[in-house]
């Protein structure tokens, strides 16, 4: 049985984030979303108290924290405000890759460049003609000699105006499908790395979206991550990695959205007693407070088997997928509760509502999350599967022990 009692550490986490996602991120969030302000002085704050690249190891001054922290926090900024969170947790998405497949040089430079001084990252996968079909990507990287050629276009970019460097995927063997995918590091200063277009959204306003080109970009041979046509298995690994913290932030944007609803049918008069009496009332905060209590769980849930070193693949797609899904309904349902109120930009919810939809379809659709749960139900593989970091550890493990025996019989 797993045990989600938060740790002391984790508990002082959630707080810390809390209290800066209440003094910091909630006095903007509403102005921000209006004037799809970007809210760097937030962001260069959250980096100044350690809410920014947690995830980055220890070996590369990060503070390294476990998936399960992680989730604890990005709950908190999601009830904040999504469209700064996103912003403010997109390193993470991008340097993933980097952590699982660079080279110990690669991962100094970029994972280190991130806790040393504020910089932001961007991860590139999505194209105009390659969403949920990734293999269909055009994007095209062609080795010369010690570097690539890198050529094409990717969309919907979360912080692609403001980053320093982005994870690219590319076709390097167009012909073999997603087994002919690479990914790479590449610096935004790169001669041929445009900005093309920022995205005017419905919601999650405050977040920056953009489309970058790549236009005969030349790309260190060193950058390539993971293996040469390895990049489909590494951007799958990425998102098992990253799907618990976009679920988080959904049951987040649910909390959030199921408080305001409770305070609001507790105030709210009609046929006079407070609309909370009302059994119809009462029925749809039942199912909100249900919905965000198991959503949570099946979040905790996928980082902690990520924590003990097991494949998460099965329970990343349904925390991912239910969180989401639940916040879309529970914003729904807390602007119903608001009645007409709820429709008007001057009362919360409805900003929370447009923000919501995003969930479910960013780092895969909810509809391509039931597909990888199909898929790893009816053929299942062995959950008990090790994964990298694990098989690092064990490894570094029986070098100590290795270590330790010589010591001992010299």
């Amino acid at each position: 049985m797993v045990d989600f009692t938060l740790t002391d550490e984790q508990k002082d986490l959630r707080e810390l984030a809390h209290s800066f996602a209440e003094k910091e991120m909630r006095p903007v969030a509403w102005e921000y979303d209006k004037d799809g302000t970007w809210p760097d002085e937030v962001l260069r704050k959250a980096w100044d108290v350690g809410l920014m690249n947690t995830h980055v190891p220890e070996a590369y001054g990060g503070p390294g924290l476990d998936y399960l922290s992680g989730c604890v926090i990005e709950e908190e900024i999601g009830w904040g405000c999504s469209g700064i969170g996103t912003s403010l947790m997109a390193n993470g998405l991008a340097s993933a890759p980097v952590g699982l497949g660079g080279s110990e040089e690669t991962k100094k430079k970029y994972l280190g460049g991130l806790v040393e001084e504020f910089k932001l990252a961007s991860f590139c996968l999505t194209e105009p003609d390659a969403g949920s079909d990734v293999a269909g990507m055009k994007t095209r990287a062609v080795k010369q000699g010690d570097k690539y050629i890198l050529n094409g276009s990717k969309c919907f970019i979360t912080n692609g105006t403001y980053a320093d460097w982005f994870t690219v995927y590319a076709k390097t063997d167009p012909d073999a499908g997603h087994r002919g995918m690479s990914a790479f590091v590449v610096d935004a200063n790169s001669p041929g790395v445009t900005v093309d277009k920022k995205e005017d959204k419905m919601g999650q306003r405050a977040s920056n979206t953009a489309t970058i080109s790549f236009n005969d970009v030349e790309v260190p041979a060193e950058n390539l991550l993971a293996e040469e046509n390895k990049g489909f298995k590494l951007a799958m690994m990425t998102l098992d990695r990253t799907r618990p913290g976009v679920a988080a932030m959904a049951v987040g944007i649910a909390r959030a959205a199921f408080e305001f609803a409770c305070d609001y049918s507790k105030e709210r008069v009609q046929f006079g007693v407070p609309i909370a009496m009302h059994q119809a009332i009462q029925f749809m905060i039942a199912d909100m407070a249900t919905k965000v209590d198991a959503a949570r769980l099946l979040t905790w849930n996928s980082a902690v088997q990520l924590d003990q070193g097991q494949r998460n693949t099965l329970r990343s797609s349904e925390a991912k997928r239910f969180a989401s899904d639940s916040a879309m309904e529970v914003t729904t349902d807390a602007v119903q509760v608001y009645g007409g109120y709820g429709f008007i930009k001057e009362y919360p919810v409805e900003k929370l509502m447009r923000d919501a939809k995003i969930m479910q379809l960013y780092e895969g659709t909810s509809q391509i999350q039931r597909l990888v749960i199909a898929k790893e139900v009816l053929l299942p593989r062995n959950i008990d599967e090790v994964t990298p970091e694990a098989q690092a550890k064990q490894a570094d493990a029986a070098r100590a022990s290795q270590a330790e025996t010589a010591a001992a019989t010299a």
